[in-house]
C-alpha cells in the first residue's frame, strides 16, 4: 500500500476548534489514479498536506510507502517528500534564476549528484516532456504549459512511487491543460507511479479511475471505475 491513512482527523484552534479532516481511512495502492474533489474548504488540501508529510494529523496514523509519518524526524519527513513523493503544484514553484535544467537537476544537486551528471539527467527527462530546446531558458522565458512540465520533469527525476498534484492544471487555459493531463496519463503508465490529484476540474478527474469526494472533512463518496473515463483504458 502506498498511502494508508487509519482514523485521521485534523483540527486547528481558531478561536474556536475548526475540524478541517475528521475520521478519514483511506487506502491507496500501487499505481493507482486518484483524483480528490469537493467543495472550497471540504478538507482536500489539509489531507494533501497530511500524505505529504508538511502537517501532522490531531489523531490518527498516516503511512506513506509504509513508513509512519509520525515516527519520522523532521529531517527525515523530508528526505521521504525529496525521494518517494513528487509534488507537482498549481503555481509550479520554480527558481526564478535557475536554467530549466537547472530546476530539474536541483533535487539531485540536494543529493550531492555531481553538477555535470545531474544536468544530463535532467536534460534527458526534459527531453521525455517534450522541451528538448528549452534547457537553458529561465521561468519567465516559458508559458505556463512549459512550465508545468519543467514542474512535471522536477518531480519525477527520482521515479518516485507517488506523484502528488495540487490542482495541476489550475493555472493553465483548457488547451495546456488538456496537454499536460495527455501527459501526465503517459508518464504514470511509464513510471508506474500512483497519482493522486487534487482539482476542482472535472475533466482533469476524468483521467483517474478513482474519484474521492470531500464534504466538511469527510469522505462522502469513493468511486471506482475499471478504465479512467478519458483515456478509456
Amino acid at each position: 500500500m502506498v498511502i494508508q491513512l487509519t482514523n485521521v482527523s485534523k483540527s486547528y484552534e481558531m478561536g474556536k476548534v475548526v475540524q478541517a479532516v475528521s475520521n478519514i481511512n483511506l487506502q491507496i495502492g500501487p499505481a493507482e489514479r486518484v483524483a480528490v474533489m469537493g467543495p472550497s474548504g471540504s478538507g482536500k488540501s489539509t489531507l494533501l498536506n497530511l500524505i505529504c508529510g508538511l502537517d501532522e494529523p490531531t489523531s490518527g496514523t498516516v503511512k506513506v510507502d509504509g513508513k509512519d509519518l509520525a515516527e519520522l524526524s523532521d529531517d527525515a519527513r523530508t528526505r521521504l517528500r525529496r525521494e518517494k513523493i513528487g509534488m507537482i503544484f498549481q503555481t509550479f514553484n520554480l527558481l526564478p534564476t535557475l536554467t530549466t535544467v537547472e530546476n530539474v537537476a536541483f533535487p539531485l544537486r540536494l543529493q550531492g549528484l555531481a553538477k555535470k551528471e545531474a544536468e544530463h539527467r535532467a536534460a534527458r527527462m526534459l527531453d521525455h516532456v517534450g522541451l528538448k530546446d528549452r534547457t537553458i531558458h529561465r521561468p519567465d522565458e516559458l508559458s505556463g504549459g512549459e512550465r508545468q512540465r519543467v514542474a512535471i520533469a522536477r518531480a519525477l527525476i527520482f521515479r518516485p512511487p507517488l506523484l502528488v498534484g495540487d490542482e495541476p492544471t489550475g493555472n493553465l487555459d483548457s488547451t495546456s491543460g488538456e496537454e499536460i493531463l495527455r501527459l501526465l496519463d503517459k508518464l504514470q503508465q511509464e513510471y508506474s507511479s500512483t497519482l493522486l490529484m487534487v482539482t476542482h476540474n472535472a475533466q482533469a478527474a476524468s483521467y483517474c479511475n478513482r474519484i474521492i469526494t470531500l464534504r466538511d472533512g469527510r469522505i462522502v463518496q469513493d468511486e471506482r471505475f475499471e478504465h479512467a473515463p478519458a483515456t478509456g483504458r
